[in-house]
């Protein structure tokens, strides 16, 4: 059985206190040791909207606005670049936090990032990251440019190392859209120093969405969102120097790509719990896409398994968990659904299916379509919204329970016909103080404190 919106809002709404999602939530928790001590707590009570209709929190909870687009650059690169999306925040001296911020800008962008010399790949590409030190009184201190001439800069993921892995959500060669180089790749960034922009090509060239290392053997997780039948692939990339730092990736490796022997199609499978046992991983013929698109290589009898809306991925515990965001088939899927979070154990080579969203029945309560999501280190799972309406970021308890943390007021639409940009990049810093996340449109970084220990 799904969950509808419906169902939540009978439940609890916007207080976020009464339903539970289908599926074996409590798995989403064995990697976090405070979420052992925290108990099944359903939540924070309801938002308590903001006076300033910025952003709607939760009584007790406060945000400080860190960034916002078209504002100037500390560095003075240039002004802050649109369109905000994945993020990873790392400790720095002296109790700082350096944040590492996606921007997923395209050809049309209205603000680029600023193509600064020795870090620009591509310099008709548009997109790449900007780093951000946050003082231990939460103020900024720093914004700089950490990658330029990239594109459509979606998420990513960390490394054990504390770098951070930014994705190109595009495949353009050169001569494509204006661009000078080919696009769709992996690239590093350090937080704490330059890093020159160099493609991690042996990862492969696609519509790049997110990736988790298995800390324990060095293997990267790579999720694919592509925008055509049959679309995506979840894919395994074992590099030559498992575990090696900051550059470590450039050494190549052998990519794969999974196939579930029966299941062509993930969202075919409905049913929460549902497992497959016999995981395997084909080696991908040509992972620069020379010729044909991965998705569409042949993978010889037997083929791989896609997936539409591949998106969000992070480690936890001694597995992998990843997110498509929804289905449809009237754009070529198998079956419809209105978003799933899958784990996948490789020692087990065994994949299951999570939990099942949706589906959306009101738009002004959370529940459908999840992106970026994060393990809370409180315990319990964060999900950023990207669906139609009102945009929140709710959150899942070991309990099954669901329940709205924020709600983004800022309307980018009229008085008639409202609209709010999608939430991306949740993120904790190292000691669980603080959350930092960001909305796509308009630009805006925030930082959120609270009692994040509270039942």
């Amino acid at each position: 059985m799904t969950v509808t919106r419906r169902q939540i809002l009978a439940g609890g709404g916007a207080a976020g206190a009464g339903i539970a999602f289908a599926g074996a939530v409590d798995q989403l928790f064995a990697g976090s040791a405070a979420a052992a001590q925290v108990g099944g707590t359903a939540g924070y009570g309801p938002l308590v909207p903001d006076p300033d209709g910025i952003l709607d929190l939760p009584r007790g909870f406060r945000y400080r606005i860190l960034s916002r687009e078209g504002e100037p650059m500390r560095s003075g690169e240039g002004p802050v670049p649109s369109n905000h999306d994945g993020m990873a925040a790392f400790g720095g001296r002296g109790g700082r936090v350096r944040l590492v911020r996606n921007h997923e800008n395209r050809p049309d962008v209205e603000i680029r990032v600023p193509a600064v010399k020795g870090l620009t790949y591509d310099p008709e590409g548009k997109g790449g990251c900007t780093v951000l030190e946050v003082g231990r009184d939460g103020r900024v201190r720093t914004e700089r440019v950490g990658i330029a001439g990239t594109a459509v800069n979606c998420a990513g993921g960390p490394t054990p190392w504390n770098t951070w892995l930014t994705c190109e959500e595009n495949e353009d060669k050169a001569g494509t859209n204006g661009y000078t180089k080919d696009h769709g790749f992996v690239f590093e960034v350090d937080p704490s120093r330059r890093l020159d922009p160099v493609p991690l090509t042996a990862m492969g060239r696609f519509q790049h969405e997110a990736v988790a290392i298995d800390p324990r053997d060095g293997a990267v997780y790579e999720t694919e969102d592509a925008f055509d039948a049959p679309f995506g692939l979840f894919y395994r990339f074992l590099p030559r120097r498992p575990r090696g730092g900051a550059g470590s990736l450039r050494a190549g490796g052998r990519l794969e790509a999974m196939r579930v022997p029966g299941v062509p199609d993930l969202a075919a499978v409905q049913e929460p719990g549902a497992s497959f046992g016999d995981v395997q991983w084909v080696r991908v013929p040509d992972p620069l896409a020379k010729e044909t698109p991965i998705r569409l290589q042949d993978f010889g009898p037997g083929g791989v398994t896609h997936g539409q809306k591949l998106e969000g991925c992070y480690w936890g515990a001694d597995r992998v968990y990843f997110v498509t965001s929804f289905a449809r088939k009237s754009e070529g899927s198998q079956a419809d659904h209105f978003g799933q979070v899958w784990s996948y154990e490789p020692r087990a080579r065994r994949l299951t299916l999570v939990v099942v969203f949706g589906p959306g029945t009101d738009v002004n309560t959370p529940g459908e379509s999840p992106d970026n999501i994060a393990l809370a280190p409180q315990g319990g799972l964060m999900v950023c919204e990207d669906g139609g309406g009102a945009q929140f970021v709710y959150g899942v308890t070991r309990g099954r329970k669901v329940y709205t943390l924020a709600r983004n007021r800022q309307n980018i639409g009229t008085e008639q016909e409202p609209e709010w940009g999608e939430f991306a990049g949740v993120t904790f810093s190292p000691d669980a103080g603080t959350m930092f996340l960001n909305v796509y449109d308009p630009g805006t970084t925030f930082a959120i404190t609270g009692p994040w220990n509270r039942r």
